[in-house]
């Protein structure tokens, strides 16, 4: 990067410090470091709940998921939306009533110790793996500028990001993210901007989708019904509304942005209005990875996207590589001349000829086929590197397309996106630890600044973990994807336990507790057996907690044993 792109880099980043350290001041017990006095307004919320779930992941992951297997991962969030107005009528009046500091309170009041113990701690490793992969998507950019080691700038991101968190707490937190997710807005209609502005000359956005859709990169819904397919309309719509109750409804993380609220229609407005930008906020941003594609369909593209990967593997199988490059470079070329080609005739005929379209796809299928080839030298050769590509896709069009001092800011955006998230998630996993497990709370007379020194002792020990954590996350593959496989193998159980709490009073905590143990064992044999994809196991979990839970109780009534069930 350029002297102007480290100014603005690193100016972007104290001044949202600063900001947010001067934000936090004035906290004195639990409440205002971890509620932050319960006095946001509904537009706070709002950003909040965005920023915590638009994570550096969303930035540079989503593109390269576009990029490599189209924008059909937008009907993933397909559910949402329905999911947003069954929290705001049951789950937010019941944890403002009950003035909770976690999602998981409610649960001893309902069922006892046990089963608040267990949901907290679900969540809490389901949390904490997921914060540590997060930790991991800004390092990746931090190892890409400096060429450091990927495993120091998991560290450094780290460590900064507990010291930030640790010193701000939820009001911190609340404000910071305010800034962040406004800069972040920009910042993506920016860069798919600079993209379409960078096409060569006579093709434009028209153009570039055409090309994008001809090559399938523009699959926005899929129909067909298949378990396997990890993203369709139903399993978007079905396990899509089951994974964004679990998450927005039990997760603490996300629980703990709307029970900060001034009151229950503050809580909720922020809620619903989430879910009706979230939908389109994802397609702007796996747009920008369709563009992308469509980019460097026309221009000269790397083989490998993840160059510190790409130049290991060389100097391991240096033969190997040349013969792959040498295909890839005649097959670039061609496949280049092909895209122009296909506009061309469009402009000309109207329509291009089939064989035009058959042509580019042809090719690009030997071009990824070649990606792929790379993909698999690189696990086979034993040297430690990091496999995949589709996080690096965006950021390499970043570091070697956009003019001085714009990359400094993207990748600002980049570290405020993680930030924002991972500072929540923190925060989140601090509350749950310290209110569920520890039980500093109003009922065991901890002082106000004992309660303030542990919160920032769980915050610090939780920063340890996920850093640890993020150490293992360089053979994930897709990022985002591998965040919503892991907390699929949770959610379905937890959200199960919470609709059984709420809409089946006569179910007391055993039939629950032992319900929730099989179901969680039964979720991970089925994700282990590949037998279905990971969204639907989010329904399966749910409704076998429900299920089984019944089955338990009408046992125990039909023999009469009175075991609290």
């Amino acid at each position: 990067m350029s002297l102007t792109d480290w100014a603005v880099l690193l100016f972007t980043l104290a001044s949202i410090i600063i900001y947010g350290v001067y934000k936090g001041r004035g906290q004195q017990n639990a409440e205002s470091y971890l509620l932050a006095d319960k006095k946001m307004p509904w537009y706070l919320v709002l950003l909040g709940i965005m920023s915590t779930q638009a994570s550096a992941i969303t930035f540079l992951s989503a593109p390269g998921q576009a990029y490599t297997d189209g924008m059909r991962f937008v009907q993933y969030y397909f559910g949402l939306p329905i999911a947003m107005v069954v929290i705001s009528i049951t789950f937010i009046p019941i944890f403002r009533k009950l003035n909770v500091y976690t999602a998981y309170e409610y649960l001893e009041q309902r069922f006892g110790r046990n089963t608040r113990i267990m949901t907290a701690l679900l969540f809490l490793l389901s949390r904490g793996l997921s914060t540590g992969i997060s930790i991991y998507a800004p390092s990746i950019v931090l190892s890409s500028i400096l060429g450091w080691n990927i495993y120091l700038t998991n560290a450094l991101m780290g460590g900064l990001l507990v010291i930030y968190t640790c010193s701000g707490g939820a009001k911190s937190i609340a404000h910071t993210q305010k800034l962040q997710f406004l800069i972040i807005l920009s910042a993506i209609a920016f860069a798919g901007y600079l993209v379409v502005k960078n096409l060569p000359e006579g093709v434009g956005m028209a153009d570039a989708l055409f090309v994008a859709g001809k090559a399938g990169r523009l699959n926005v819904i899929t129909t067909s019904f298949d378990w396997h397919d990890k993203y369709n309309i139903w399993s978007g719509v079905i396990g899509g509304f089951f994974l964004a109750l679990s998450y927005f409804g039990t997760d603490q993380s996300q629980v703990g942005r709307y029970i900060t609220a001034k009151d229950t229609s503050e809580a909720r407005t922020g809620l619903l209005l989430n879910g009706i930008v979230k939908i389109p906020m994802q397609f702007s941003i796996l747009l920008i990875g369709a563009l992308l594609f469509a980019f460097y369909s026309f221009q000269p593209s790397p083989l490998y996207f993840n160059e510190g990967s790409y130049k290991i593997l060389k100097a391991h199988s240096p033969a190997e590589v040349a013969e792959i490059e040498k295909k890839y470079h005649g097959l670039q070329q061609q496949y280049n001349e092909q895209a122009i080609n296909l506009i061309k005739e469009r402009k000309n005929k109207g329509n291009p000829s089939d064989a035009a379209v058959t042509g580019v796809r042809q090719t690009q299928q030997q071009i990824q086929a070649l990606r792929d080839t790379v993909k698999q030298h690189i696990i086979e050769s034993g040297t430690g590197a990091e496999p995949g590509d589709t996080n690096y896709i965006f950021l390499y069009f970043v570091k070697t397309v956009l003019p001085r001092g714009l990359v400094g800011l993207l990748f600002a955006v980049i570290f405020l996106a993680s930030w924002g998230s991972i500072s929540a998630a923190l925060n989140s996993l601090t509350s749950s630890s310290l209110m569920d497990i520890q039980f500093v709370n109003k009922e065991n007379a901890v002082s106000g600044h004992l309660q303030l020194f542990y919160g920032r002792l769980h915050t610090v020990l939780w920063g340890i973990f996920c850093i640890a954590v993020a150490m293992f996350a360089t053979r994930m593959g897709s990022l985002i994807e591998a965040v919503n496989v892991l907390g699929s193998l949770f959610y379905g159980t937890i959200l199960g336990i919470f609709l059984v709490a709420f809409y089946l009073k006569r179910i007391k905590g055993n039939c629950v507790f032992i319900a929730s143990i099989i179901t969680e064992a039964a979720v991970i044999l089925i994700y282990r057996a590949d037998i279905i994809s990971f969204l639907w196991l989010n329904v399966i979990g749910a409704l076998l907690v429900v299920l089984i839970s019944v089955f338990l109780f009408l046992i125990q009534k039909k023999t009469s044993l009175h075991n609290d069930c």
